[in-house]
């Protein structure tokens, strides 16, 4: 029985071989399921999900995920002991049998050309769900939500001034 690293290519025993024709369809989990002669391998929503976000987050000017009152309370949920952040905030995903559509809410760091990082966000959340999933990406919608100031980092370290009147 040979191994195979994946890919179209040589497997472990130096044959050549070409891929096992793909099928994909809906399961009834709230994902997909790619069929192949060998066997099917079933794609949950929140994995394209979580492969959209990290892809999202890679691109240089991406200050934080997520609309103003998800931010607010994935920062409370990260201060609780025994809780992480949601790595799929500001992120929802519609996936179909071999197809996917993404919606994400930024935060640009201020300067940012805003359409520019739109393009490169598409192209990087494109290309990473294609390559690891296997699904077409027919669209990927973003939403600007807040543009981060340097200022406001400053600002939330800073002391509260006494009060002018008394």
């Amino acid at each position: 029985m040979s191994q195979d690293d994946g890919r179209t290519g040589q497997g472990a025993t130096g044959t050549m071989h070409k891929p096992p024709q793909q099928q994909s369809r809906r399961s009834d989990s709230g994902g997909s399921e790619l069929v192949t002669q060998g066997g099917k391998t079933a794609i949950a929503d929140v994995v394209v999900a979580k492969i959209a976000s990290m892809a999202a987050r890679q691109v240089g000017g991406v200050y934080a995920m997520g609309a103003g009152m998800s931010r607010a309370l994935g920062s409370m949920r990260e201060r609780m002991p025994g809780m992480s952040g949601d790595t799929t905030q500001g992120v929802q995903v519609q996936v179909g049998e071999r197809q996917a559509a993404v919606d994400i809410d930024v935060v640009v760091e201020y300067g940012v050309s805003i359409p520019d990082l739109g393009n490169a966000i598409r192209r990087n959340v494109s290309n990473e769900i294609e390559h690891m999933c296997g699904l077409e990406v027919v669209e990927v919608n973003i939403s600007v939500d807040d543009v981060h100031l340097e200022d406001e980092d400053e600002d939330k370290d800073r002391q509260p001034e006494e009060p002018r009147v008394r």
